[in-house]
């Protein structure tokens, strides 16, 4: 994945106005969703917006690529990075024995996951949420918008850092797998939003899709690991960031002010929360 192919949303930042009072919002109760990230999307987030604004968009997407440090991410970094450690030792065995299984479901699978997919997919998903009345889909898709710009900008830095060559000699931007960790980040806010029922064909795909890229030769079974550890970590944060309240502006202010009679002057102050 490169990083010039990613697209660039250049939106003018505005200002968000602080919460509506809690009668405003819809009575319904939001479907159930998958255990971990509910955490991270409150009721108010199900119901409208909240963060997830055109004007904020730039500043969401810098928050979220300083979050993917955040110590919440820790322990699914640390797992994924055993893993993928691990799989280092038998990426040899790996790649003989799987190499050019089912090449019918595997190049599918492979083409489904490229940027010649993805990107116009992300967008199309993106504009049609701009459109969409229903806030969890508009959500959604200002969502995994995000985690596919993060993911795709971390995974190039990655992929430069660690130079490792492919299976099949083509370059040296094997590690690690950016169709899988796209494909994860994907699965992963899909998950978020809509619980186990999206969540798990869901990640079934992105497992196919990283299996693929062993299959056909383009990546060592440790680089898809490290992949999936990638796309789940971004889009975990893309979703906790965006999840997170709106902040009410404090403000103070002196001016002044006369009696009822307009007889004195004085000095007043104002503060609002």
């Amino acid at each position: 994945m490169r990083l010039h192919s990613l697209p660039i949303l250049a939106i003018v930042l505005i200002l968000a106005g602080s919460r509506a009072p809690a009668q405003d919002l819809p009575a319904s109760t939001p479907p159930a969703l998958g255990p971990d990230l509910s955490r991270f999307l409150p009721k108010e987030d199900l119901e409208r917006d909240g963060r997830r604004t055109l004007g904020s968009f730039p500043k969401n997407l810098g928050r979220s690529f300083v979050g993917v440090f955040s110590k919440d991410n820790l322990n699914p970094f640390l797992v994924g990075a055993g893993f993928a450690g691990g799989a280092f030792l038998v990426d040899s065995h790996a790649q003989s024995t799987l190499q050019g299984q089912a090449p019918g479901i595997s190049k599918a699978a492979s083409t489904a996951g490229g940027l010649t997919y993805m990107v116009p997919a992300t967008l199309g998903l993106f504009a049609a949420g701009r459109f969409a009345e229903g806030s969890r889909f508009r959500a959604f898709s200002y969502d995994v918008t995000q985690a596919v710009i993060v993911n795709g900008v971390y995974t190039d830095v990655l992929k430069r850092i660690a130079t490792r060559p492919r299976p099949d000699g083509s370059n040296n931007l094997s590690f690690p797998s950016g169709h899988t960790s796209t494909a994860f980040a994907w699965a992963t806010v899909a998950q978020a939003h809509y619980g186990w029922k999206a969540g798990i064909p869901s990640y079934v795909a992105a497992s196919a899709i990283g299996l693929s890229r062993v299959t056909n030769g383009k990546h060592h079974l440790s680089d898809v690991l490290a992949g999936a550890t990638l796309g789940y970590v971004t889009g975990r944060t893309v979703v906790r960031t965006n999840g997170e309240p709106v902040g009410r502006h404090q403000t103070f202010a002196l001016h002044p002010m006369t009696d009822a009679q307009g007889a004195g002057v004085g000095l007043g102050a104002t503060v609002s929360w």
